[in-house]
């Protein structure tokens, strides 16, 4: 079976240095929020009318793309084990459970406020994630 491993911004090289012990198959998984985008769009429209050329939302797209592109390859070179990789776009924590749905592992970071033990410790994503995760889940301190 397959570990899942979520690649976020601040936390990804802690779990990705659990993970290394816990597999032989993974799949690093990074998710950009589809809010971003959505609100350049929107925001453009709603001020300037829909000219497609100029719409700054394609941009934000873009260079979430390209960041998501960046730490997948960065992850995949820190496990240094073969593995697959996910770039998804949309609603985080349902991307992350979706992503996990048939995982033998999800391993994820603390990424709240991580100065004491505690439910503070989570942010409402992870929180979500935890709480909704079909698999078992390897709940990481930050390093």
């Amino acid at each position: 079976m397959t570990v899942v491993v979520w690649i976020a911004d601040d936390t990804w090289q802690s779990c990705v240095d659990a993970a290394r012990a816990h597999g032989s198959e993974f799949l690093l998984l990074h998710v950009s929020d589809h809010d971003v985008p959505g609100a350049a769009h929107g925001a453009f429209a709603g001020l300037f009318g829909r000219h497609p050329s100029r719409d700054p939302g394609r941009q934000v797209d873009d260079l979430a793309a390209d960041h998501a592109a960046g730490l997948l390859k960065a992850a995949a070179e820190r496990l240094g084990k073969p593995c697959t990789t996910s770039a998804r776009v949309g609603r985080v924590e349902h991307e992350v459970v979706a992503a996990a749905e048939n995982a033998s592992l999800l391993v994820l970071c603390r990424d709240g406020d991580v100065s004491h033990a505690g439910p503070r410790s989570l942010g409402p994503a992870t929180r979500f994630v935890v709480d909704h995760a079909s698999c078992p889940v390897l709940l990481v301190w930050p390093t």
